[in-house]
Formats: C-alpha cells, sequence, structure tokens
C-alpha cells in the first residue's frame, strides 16, 4: 500500500496547486460525477462529500448520477465511452479500478487505458460485521464456531462480485476452513441492507458504510482489517489480532476522468477535488464514518492504482476466484 503520509506530504499536494479558478472555455455546462453503484455506498457518499465542494471550484454545477450494475462495469464501460472534455468523471471503488480487471478477462473497459487518474480520494478497512439477531455470538470466537456449525445455511452480502468485500470474505473461508454462500448486491448501502433485514447473516464491509449501524447496534463489528485498529471503532480487534497474520485489506475510492481528457482540464480537476476533500468540513465528514482522507496527486495515484492491480491479480490466482 502506498505510504499515506508521503501522499500527504508531497509537494504536488501543497495548497498552491489546489486553486481551480472558473474560466471562459471550461467547464462551459454542469459537469456529472458519476457513481457506479446505489446511492449510500462508500463510492457514492465519496463522490457527494467532493461533488458539494466542486461546483463552486469549477464555477459549475456537479450533478451526480448513480448508475449500478455488475460491480461498477456498466458506470465504468459508459465513462470509458464519455466524451474526452472533463464534462464526465466518476468516483469509483478498489473494484472498478483494481479488481475487476484481475477477475473478469473480458471486462467491458480497461481500468488504465480507458480512464485519466484525478485523485485517490480516501481508504478504508474492510469490517466483518453479523447481524446479532441471526448470529447468537458476541466476538470473534463465536462467530468461528457459528460457522463451522453452520456452514451450509450461512450466506453473506457484498457491493458485488469481485468487490473487495468479496475478495476479503473468499479469503477468510480459504484461511479459516468455513463455508457461507456469497450473496451479491449493487453496492454496499444494499449489502448492508440485506445484513440488517437478516437476508444474509454477516459480511465484510466498508466500514465506512456500516459504522453508524455499528454504533446503533444494529450491527456487531468482530474484526478490522487494518493494520492497527480503526479509531471509529477502537474496541474492535484486528485480524492479526485475531491469529489472522497477512490480512491486511483497505478498500478504497478514487476519481477517474475518460482517457484523453487535454492536460490542462485534468489539472484542473486534479487540484479542485484535491481542494474539496480537503476542505475541513468533508474531511470531518468522512473521517466520522471511517475513512482517511488521502487526497493524491493524480500522478501518485497511478502508481498506486499499478501496484494496486498487480496484488490483486496474485490475489484472485492465489485463491482461484472466479467471477460468478
Amino acid at each position: 500500500m502506498l505510504n499515506r503520509r508521503t501522499l500527504l506530504a508531497s509537494p504536488a499536494l501543497l495548497p498552491a496547486l489546489a486553486q481551480a479558478q472558473p474560466s471562459a472555455d471550461w467547464p462551459q455546462r454542469p459537469v456529472t460525477m458519476m457513481i457506479p453503484f446505489v446511492a449510500g455506498g462508500p463510492s457514492d457518499i465519496t463522490g457527494r462529500v467532493i461533488a458539494a465542494r466542486l461546483g463552486g471550484l469549477l464555477g459549475q454545477t456537479v450533478v451526480v448520477e448513480n448508475r449500478p450494475g455488475a460491480n461498477g462495469a456498466v458506470a465504468a464501460q459508459a465513462m470509458a465511452r464519455a466524451a474526452a472534455d472533463g464534462h464526465t468523471i466518476m468516483t469509483g471503488s478498489i473494484g472498478v479500478y483494481a479488481i475487476n480487471k484481475a477477475l473478469r478477462p473480458n471486462l467491458p473497459y480497461d481500468p488504465v487505458r480507458d480512464f485519466a487518474p484525478i485523485t485517490l480520494a480516501v481508504t478504508t478497512p474492510n469490517v466483518m460485521v453479523i447481524n446479532p439477531q441471526q448470529v447468537p455470538a458476541t466476538d470473534y470466537a463465536g462467530v468461528l464456531a457459528w460457522l463451522r456449525a453452520n456452514g451450509g445455511r450461512a450466506s453473506y452480502s457484498t457491493s458485488g462480485v469481485g468487490s473487495s468485500e468479496h475478495l476479503t470474505m473468499e479469503l477468510f473461508k480459504l484461511r479459516t476452513n468455513t463455508e457461507a454462500t456469497h450473496i451479491p448486491y449493487q453496492g454496499g448501502a444494499a449489502a448492508a441492507t440485506a445484513l440488517l433485514a437478516g437476508d444474509v447473516q454477516l459480511t465484510f464491509q466498508n466500514l465506512g458504510t456500516v459504522a453508524p449501524h455499528i454504533a446503533a447496534g444494529r450491527l456487531r463489528a468482530v474484526m478490522v482489517t487494518s493494520a492497527a485498529r480503526n479509531a471509529t471503532v477502537p474496541d474492535v480487534p484486528t485480524a492479526a489480532e485475531l491469529g489472522l497474520s497477512d490480512f491486511v485489506v483497505t478498500s478504497w475510492q478514487a476519481v477517474m476522468a475518460p482517457a484523453g481528457v487535454p492536460a490542462p482540464i485534468l489539472a484542473r480537476l486534479e487540484a479542485a477535488c484535491i481542494e474539496a476533500l480537503r476542505h475541513p468540513e468533508s474531511r470531518q465528514r468522512l473521517n466520522q464514518i471511517g475513512f482517511d482522507v488521502v487526497a493524491s496527486s493524480a500522478a501518485e495515484f497511478r502508481r498506486f492504482q499499478e501496484a494496486e492491480l498487480t496484488r490483486w491479480r496474485g490475489v484472485v490466482e492465489r485463491a482461484q476466484i472466479r467471477a460468478e
């Protein structure tokens, strides 16, 4: 993983760079912020936080458009075909920009060739959560025992095939010799809703998606996949503390534009998105739900993305995970 301190300390991210002033030639009309999942999930939350500040910085309205389907591939394909004029951008997940490529040999877009990077916006760990009405356990040991006794009827929700939650759970099953049936949904919010409703019993989900439900006691957190405990759920142990070494998974959200957008426009978008993310209210909103704001430069994000593509290709091959 790219060191977050290095990102934040980069000269490319100095405040002076993050001044995006309106101009006469661009943007000429409202900018569309595409979200490849349903409302309420990590991509949607991140995209809307950025969009709330971006309009003022660019001098144009920013319209958020949710276009879910195929773990983000529907929106990503539309983005790849969009006019390369800077009026369409997309906030997408690790699945859209990295894992899909490893999992789907016939993916209808290429996450490197078809997109121009703008910024790595946020990172967040995954957290294993259970519906306490469905799983009578108070801690990880209890959940593990329940899974081993009920593997034939256990099921888990995710934001889609190939999402970080999907791969995290599949790796967990391999490491613990447990079973559970995968039930994919179109986004993290839908996956969390299914868990709350008792349609499934557990999930690994982005912390930002389920943090409010954990705080309210509707869901019970038993493990986080970060290297250290997370301040949002300080009482929840890490996978390493529970005996699962080499089980650090950090999900992330990033902003891209179609390939071919002119460099001056990309620079404006990069600067404006970084400033929008760095705004105290944006940072506070994202931190409250378990997101760490990164706001990297475009170049740093591209290097990070390429490393993630290599990492998840190896995970998919070792775990022999196939798209359903």
